[in-house]
């Protein structure tokens, strides 16, 4: 493990680099400054380290994805990510898990889990700070973070739960607002503001969505039923699993569309997006024309859901009494049934947050600040966000190796 001390008293320490946030793209650029010599101290709040880390992938740390492209990841500046993720790409990461002998398998379209868990990747990345003699200090509140204006050299002055600390860079990787309860804050962004960054407007991404009474009403007994199915928002369209919750809809279809949601907006689910539904129903009819509609639809879905989707227009007849304008009445709203949610439920359950530090002023080969020399800011803070599938984990670990290699 590497080396964690909870901090106590009030010390002086003068080190070449400070890095605030010891997750994924913190502990990244840590091991990666310290291995070059680099005096590192991470600073973290929080009671322990890693916690995202550990909670991710169901427990099972979806640590990247094998098919990581700049076109997975939202930003205002969508060319911004590409230099990081050209230069550390999945398969590097891979090498030092492969390395630890850490045991993994791909789960579904290119994602790689942890076979046992999510423990063994931030346990890789412990040791491998505690070989770079990284200190890690949790426990650790930042009261300010400031620098000489007259004196470009001088160091920055962070004052801390720990005592004052001099360092010569300051690297931000407090990650965004998504799930507070693991400590999440805006420090970061307070930090880019005091420096004169813009943030870009932040909203919380990969969420479920809520649905209102009257819908859930609608959809009582649902809770639990899941389908493949593509959802589309706007021109943006995921096939995944999608899933009822007793608060609306879940599953990696939605986490994923919620990233490109916005209130007011309809959502639009093909629920048999294998098939051509109208050809289908319409060979149907001819070839079961004795057998209820929902019979044949019971084939692809659940008896319970196609009940709810349909609204009560599926009567109990047999297929052969419908006409063709009901059949494709009803091919049309399973293959492009929309509602609109009622919101989203927010950063307490969000795997992400989209937008944060604007990346005009960020360097996108060292994550260097334009405006001040010696500050870096990696991961989530900034307006970058991945999709779904391991691609933020990559974000972080691009990320935290391109400031690691400069700082």
């Amino acid at each position: 493990m590497g080396m964690v001390v909870a901090a106590s008293g009030s010390v002086r320490l003068s080190v070449d680099v400070i890095v605030i946030g010891a997750g994924a793209a913190g502990l990244m650029c840590a091991l990666t400054a310290g291995k070059r010599g680099r005096r590192v101290v991470v600073l973290d709040h929080a009671n322990k380290v890693g916690k995202k880390i550990l909670m991710s992938g169901g427990g099972r740390c979806n640590f990247t994805n094998t098919v990581t492209d700049p076109d997975d990841y939202i930003s205002e500046n969508s060319h911004f990510c590409k230099s990081a993720l050209s230069r550390y790409t999945p398969w590097d990461f891979i090498d030092v898990v492969e390395r630890y002998e850490i045991a993994y398998h791909e789960k579904k379209l290119g994602q790689l889990f942890c076979d046992n868990s999510s423990k063994d990747i931030l346990s890789m990345l412990l040791a491998e700070c505690d070989d770079a003699n990284v200190e890690i200090q949790t426990h650790c509140k930042i009261a300010s973070i400031a620098k000489s204006l007259s004196d470009p050299n001088a160091p920055f002055i962070i004052s801390s739960s720990s005592g004052v600390i001099e360092a010569k860079s300051v690297v931000i990787a407090t990650g965004g607002l998504s799930i507070p309860t693991m400590g999440a804050t805006g420090f970061g962004y307070q930090i880019a503001e005091q420096f004169g960054h813009d943030i870009i407007k932040t909203e919380a991404a990969l969420v479920p969505f809520t649905l209102s009474k009257e819908q859930l009403k609608a959809f009582d007994g649902l809770s639990g039923v899941s389908a493949n199915v593509v959802v589309s928002c706007g021109n943006q369209s995921f096939r995944e699993a999608m899933l009822f919750t007793h608060r609306g809809l879940s599953g990696p279809a939605i986490l994923q569309i919620s990233t490109y949601w916005k209130p007011g907006n309809n959502i639009i689910i093909n629920w048999l997006p294998d098939i051509d539904t109208l050809k289908y129903l319409q060979e149907q009819q001819e070839i079961k024309p004795n057998v209820e509609l929902k019979t044949v639809l019971s084939e692809h879905l659940s008896k319970r859901l196609v009940l709810c989707l349909m609204g009560g227009r599926i009567e109990n007849k047999p297929m052969r009494q419908h006409t063709a304008q009901e059949i494709e009445a009803i091919a049309q709203q399973l293959s492009c049934w929309d509602i609109m949610p009622a919101g989203t439920e927010g950063y307490r359950t969000a795997e992400v947050t989209v937008g944060g530090v604007s990346t005009d002023k960020i360097s996108s080969k060292t994550f260097e600040s334009q405006n001040e020399s010696g500050l870096f800011f990696i991961g989530e803070v900034l307006d970058v966000t991945g999709h779904l599938g391991g691609f933020n984990f990559q974000w972080a670990w691009a990320s935290g190796v391109a400031a690691g290699q400069v700082v």
